[in-house]
């Protein structure tokens, strides 16, 4: 049976076919919905969301060592977290085959960098594959498998954006159930003292040049033989819009790009007297050629270096002067925190007290949109509360209460809770403050620790952030319900004047989860209203100014009173739900 299947899905579905049992993440845009697809085989894949990618990567090979197949899923920028277990697990290798995804970004349409991960791959000494649509993701995945299997080693298996959403053509096959190894305790090759890495190490090297020679005559590599005299190297998804700009051209197309097939790459540049490399980002394909002595070699020069490509832009790039990637000619649409956002009270109250926030990557980062424009700093994950204490060593004691730390409930899990413990063990006296909104909420409302629900639907153990905080010696801890204006306000000023570190819990919801809790749109008494602006202040779309100066709310997006923190901050107020109005 044929179906479309976008690339994440097709990833879930090949995870099932070719007989899974372990698959771990955590969420990250593009690769969310592969785990989110992979549950639906619970019955026979187990699959969890781990509280980062680097306890992800440990479950899926500790799995592997158990002997199963297992494959972690993460963006791009999620395997700078797991990079530390990475470098050691190619030493290591699994028993069972181990499977990386990684998802890249570019154009960085959800992503504060735009990386190219087969630089991993080279940098750890592992095999890279790349599928360029729906159909290779799912059968070059159990290739990936096998050669996890045969050479020992973990596979990273690179996605990008337009490749995990993008759907295309999929024929379903049947699970293929892969017996489990046994277990056997083997201290020289998994325990990597000096001793034994420096023995692993060799054998990595051994194993290189074993990989390199299969490189050369995998079918993942192959020549599509054109008419035209054009001759065209790529991977990944590029490979797709090559293929589109020039139908009639001849194809050297990659499927696995580490080991670099050289020979094979050499063999097909001297038909050609000149040779195009399409590739995505980084000119990987392209340095490897010129490394090896190709000269006759056309790519960065032509294809732009930097955001995501499209058949458009490789036609202009190769067949006229060059080209660079542009915005498209729309309407600029800016991001804000949603209607009745949990997150806004928070920010509005530290533009008011003037006080300035690091943060981390979440809905919360677009808390620095104007009017709120709440955020000096935004680094990564976790970095916020060590922002925070680095500019407090810096600059001095005082400064702290100028400046919190603010991040999301998933984050604080994620990486934020040893900032938070070497606040406490280095004499700070950060403040911090986790907006919690009882989910995942930018990458589509995932479950995490803090959330008491598992990935497989079961009810579990729920994180206590006041006590966790507690435990590391944070005695300054408190909860704050995110609608009460006046309360948010008055904890966080006794926060940031605490002499010790304090930690704040702003408790709300994510808006999109209450929906049933959402009640009749607020309105103004245009009698009353002073025109003042202050609620317009909170930026939130639910509210405009109106011909007169008076503010309009859109009861469109107006949530009610499940917010109503425009009606708390008018000074005259008359903002209140209808019923109210009305009396």
């Amino acid at each position: 049976m044929r179906v479309l299947l976008s690339g994440n899905e097709a990833v879930a579905r090949g995870c099932y076919e070719h007989g899974v049992k372990v698959a771990t993440a955590y969420p990250g845009t593009p690769s969310t919905e592969i785990l989110e697809n992979v549950v639906r085989y619970k019955d026979d894949i187990y699959c969890e969301w781990s509280p980062n990618e680097k306890v992800a990567f440990e479950v899926a090979i500790g799995a592997s060592f158990g002997g199963v197949r297992t494959i972690t899923a993460m963006k791009h920028v999620g395997l700078n977290v797991a990079a530390d277990p990475l470098m050691t697990s190619t030493l290591v290798g699994g028993d069972g085959g181990f499977v990386i995804v990684s998802a890249d970004d570019p154009g960085m349409h959800s992503s504060q960098n735009e990386q190219d991960n087969r630089y991993y791959a080279k940098f750890a000494k592992i095999p890279l594959v790349e599928p360029s649509d729906s159909q290779e993701v799912k059968d070059h995945l159990g290739t990936a498998f096998e050669i996890s299997e045969r050479f020992g080693t973990p596979v990273l298996f690179r996605m990008s954006t337009r490749l995990s959403h993008a759907k295309t053509p999929v024929t379903l096959g049947e699970r293929v159930e892969v017996p489990r190894k046994e277990y056997a305790k083997d201290t020289s090759r998994r325990v990597v003292i000096p001793a034994h890495a420096r023995r692993l190490h060799v054998k990595v090297e051994e194993r290189l040049c074993r990989l390199a020679e299969y490189a050369e005559t995998t079918p993942l590599n192959r020549v599509e033989e054109g008419e035209a005299k054009v001759g065209v190297i790529s991977s990944g998804i590029a490979y797709q819009y090559a293929r589109d700009a020039f139908p009639d051209a001849t194809f050297l197309k990659l499927g696995m790009s580490y080991p670099f097939p050289i020979e094979l790459v050499r063999r097909f540049a001297a038909r050609f007297d000149r040779v195009f490399v399409v590739e995505e980002n980084e000119p990987f394909i392209e340095d490897a050629m010129r490394v090896a002595g190709i000269t006759n070699v056309v790519g960065k020069e032509k294809v732009p270096l930097c955001g995501e490509l499209n058949q458009g832009i490789v036609r202009s790039a190769l067949v006229g002067a060059g080209a660079k990637v542009t915005p498209e000619a729309v309407p600029p649409r800016p991001p804000v925190l949603c209607p009745g956002c949990p997150h806004r009270t928070t920010f509005f109250t530290l533009n008011r007290l003037r006080i300035g926030a690091t943060s981390d990557i979440g809905c919360y980062t677009l808390g620095v949109m104007p009017p709120l424009e709440g955020l000096d700093t935004c680094l990564c994950m976790g970095a916020s509360i060590g922002n925070a204490l680095g500019l407090e060593k810096a600059i001095g004691r005082d400064f702290a209460k100028k400046m919190v730390a603010v991040l999301g409930d998933s984050t604080f899990v994620h990486s934020g809770m040893t900032g938070l413990a070497d606040v406490a063990y280095n004499r700070g006296a950060t403040t911090v403050i986790v907006l919690d909104n009882s989910t995942t909420a930018m990458t589509g409302h995932q479950d995490h620790p803090g959330t008491g629900t598992t990935l497989m639907g079961e009810p579990t153990v729920k994180l206590d952030l006041i006590a966790l905080a507690k435990s590391m010696g944070v005695r300054h801890a408190r909860r704050v319900n995110a609608y009460d204006v006046a309360a948010v306000r008055q904890a966080v000023r006794e926060a940031v004047d605490s002499p010790e570190p304090s930690f704040l819990v702003v408790e709300g919801t994510c808006v999109l989860l209450e929906r049933e809790r959402w009640g009749p749109a607020l309105v103004v008494d245009h009698d009353e209203c002073v025109a003042c602006g202050l609620c317009r202040r909170l930026g939130c779309p639910a509210l405009s100014k109106g011909e007169d100066g008076k503010t309009t709310i859109n009861p469109i997006f107006c949530v009610g009173s499940l917010c109503s923190v425009c009606a708390q901050v008018c000074p005259k107020k008359c903002i209140a739900p209808p019923d109210a109005a009305r009396s």
